[in-house]
């Protein structure tokens, strides 16, 4: 199971991570902002989404109606301490698939998490994804301009889907290298700037169109 906590107290968070990693979750990713959350789980596929109901830019009600109205169907837990029935209503009309009030109990999270994963699937990715003259094959690894290949590193690909993926939206220098090296890689942000200009090279040798888009101090993006 895949899980994205987003949770600021950190004591809570670092526990709740703790104890759903020994419960056998497979992937849990903790973000203490709303922000955050919205990026990663537009970024990656995730079987639960945990939003706490309060949170420094953007409590986990606007984080999911902005999730919800942006198309995202995977499933969200409202993790709350108002447990007022008006409360609990406007996180459920919010988007949310289920709730649970603090205190809990971490084999009631860990149950509901799987009731959640029963009753959702995976949404069926785009397999191929068209960006002008440019064929973007998620399945094969593969990029085509018209009829003929774009040779790419597994890297370049990461990127580059990465950003297709997420068009229209700004991606940091921080979270590209999060979601394609990890935080943890012994990389700079150098590297991320070095990669983009190598993938840009090698599709404007067939392109004339310039796909991607720095933004000066922050990252980059592809126009939606």
């Amino acid at each position: 199971m895949k899980v994205l906590l987003a949770e600021d107290d950190d004591r809570l968070g670092e526990l709740v991570v703790h104890l759903l990693k020994k419960k056998g979750a497979s992937v849990v990713d903790w973000v203490t902002e709303g922000e955050d959350a919205i990026a990663y789980a537009q970024s990656s596929f995730y079987d639960v989404v945990i939003l706490d109901w309060m949170m420094p830019n953007g409590d986990g009600v606007s984080v999911c109606r902005h999730l919800r109205a942006a198309g995202y169907s995977g499933a969200v837990l409202m993790l709350t301490a108002k447990g007022a029935v008006p409360d609990r209503v406007e996180g459920l009309d919010a988007g949310a698939d289920d709730y649970i009030v603090k205190p809990f109990e971490i084999e009631e999270l860990w149950a509901r998490l799987n009731a959640l994963t029963r009753r959702t699937r995976a949404p069926i990715r785009e397999e191929t994804v068209m960006l002008g003259e440019l064929l973007l094959n998620r399945t094969s690894h593969t990029l085509y301009y018209q009829e003929v290949e774009i040779l790419l590193t597994p890297r370049e690909f990461q990127l580059f889907e990465l950003l297709v993926v997420n068009r229209g939206q700004v991606l940091t220098r921080e979270l590209i290298l999060d979601r394609i090296w990890g935080l943890d890689a012994e990389v700079s942000l150098k590297t991320i700037d070095a990669t983009v200009k190598l993938l840009r090279k090698k599709i404007n040798r067939t392109s004339k169109e310039d796909f991607i888009k720095a933004v000066r101090g922050v990252g980059y993006k592809i126009e939606a």
